[in-house]
């Protein structure tokens, strides 16, 4: 298997010295080291590596002028880059992630676990839902299709007990699991149904308010993955 190559920017000997060898840890990692921005721009051209690792602190140029740099050439433009920085209060964090960094990494850092970390980004551990969340999908689906037949049957004036209670059913499932897995919008969306549907069944709401909230989950259908934003692997250190 091919080496994972990553480049480590820093103006620091010491701390380049330090990484290098914590990342040395891994065998699967092949290092090279620059001591500023302008020598890990040619480095990067010259050796296309999997991954740089760029501190954001640095003299002439510093980690934003050089990931800006990076983004211009075509040769370097879609490598992943981690900022490694001891400026990592939120706002801060909020700004890097705006320039697209592929993650960032707080200093100070364990040199024991650095290495490990840098995997996670670079191959994320398996997601144990991942199996659940497809079921759940699957399950997604074939309620949308009941859902479908209720609210047509609802269109045509049927709002017998049975159809609003397997409104009712069906909807509050899906609030409660949707969330659990991931799929905020389909629990957002079934909430609307199962509100509308106890007031439907209470006399106290119109058909249109309960037929207006299936438009709103059926329209999620195909729904292919969790539209939340991903949490990045714990910054080390």
């Amino acid at each position: 298997m091919a080496a994972i190559r990553i480049i480590h920017i820093d103006d620091e000997p010491d701390l380049r010295e330090i990484i290098e060898i914590s990342l040395g840890l891994d065998p699967g990692f092949d290092i090279r080291s620059c001591g500023s921005g302008a020598e890990g721009i040619i480095a990067a051209a010259e050796w296309n590596p999997n991954l740089i690792l760029l501190d954001v602190m640095m003299p002439v140029m510093d980690g934003i002028a050089t990931l800006m740099v990076l983004r211009e050439n075509p040769k370097t433009a879609d490598i992943p880059v981690i900022f490694m920085t001891a400026r990592a209060q939120a706002r801060e964090l909020d700004r890097f992630r705006s320039l697209g960094v592929f993650g960032v990494i707080a200093k100070p850092f364990d040199p024991m676990t650095l290495a490990a970390s840098v995997r996670n980004y670079l191959q994320p551990p398996p997601d144990p839902l991942a199996d659940l969340r497809a079921g759940f999908l699957q399950r997604v689906g074939r309620d949308i299709d009941a859902l479908v037949d209720l609210r047509d049957a609802l269109r045509h004036g049927d709002a017998s007990l049975t159809a609003l209670e397997a409104i009712k059913s069906i909807s509050h499932c899906l609030s409660g699991a949707g969330g659990i897995y991931g799929f905020s919008e389909i629990s957002d969306a079934a909430a609307a149904i199962e509100d509308a549907a106890l007031d439907r069944l209470a006399a106290a709401g119109p058909d249109e308010a309960l037929l207006v909230a299936l438009d709103g989950l059926i329209a999620l259908k195909p729904y292919e993955k969790p539209r939340e934003v991903t949490l990045e692997p714990a910054a080390a250190g």
